[in-house]
């Protein structure tokens, strides 16, 4: 593990999605009616994991207050972005994977059509070799908890290993 970097802590991912995966946390404000809350919920399941937010105004993953956030935390193309491409700037970093090699608090996003990814979803259990078939997971929007990938149908798909915080 690079220096400077802690282990994500997967367990306190997936507690809080299953916690808060048919309710909303009142600290965080709920996009439901504005195009839709998944990738907030999935930020605050990776924050309550990684504990450390990027407050980078550019580039950056962070909530403040509704009108106080970077894009990444809510918009799904900008989540992948940061996590991928976050290699030296605190908070959690991500690497494209196999879907082999996905865990419990991992994201996994969608496109419906084909084109843009509009979807991010949080991986709260995964068989001993992860699948289409035994892979559950949580999310907004469409609320739901221990909901089995395959029960989607989309286009595209992408996987997001989360690989360590930077402190």
């Amino acid at each position: 593990m690079p220096k400077d970097t802690a282990d994500y802590d997967r367990a306190s991912a997936v507690a809080y999605a299953h916690r808060w995966a048919y309710s909303r946390n009142p600290a965080y404000y709920n996009y439901d009616g504005i195009g839709g809350d998944c990738t907030n919920f999935i930020s605050q399941c990776i924050y309550a994991g990684a504990r450390v937010m990027n407050y980078d105004q550019t580039y950056g993953w962070y909530y403040i207050s509704a009108n106080h956030k970077a894009p990444s935390w809510s918009g799904v193309p900008f989540l992948r972005n940061f996590l991928v491409s976050n290699a030296e700037g605190p908070g959690p970093r991500a690497a494209e994977a196999a879907i082999g090699e996905l865990l419990p608090g991992d994201v996994i996003q969608l496109s419906f059509e084909g084109k843009a990814f509009q979807h991010s979803l949080l991986v709260v259990s995964a068989g001993a070799v992860p699948d289409r078939d035994n892979i559950l997971v949580a999310t907004h929007t469409d609320d739901s908890d221990y909901r089995p990938l395959n029960s989607y149908d989309y286009q595209n798909i992408r996987f997001l290993h989360i690989l360590h915080v930077r402190r």
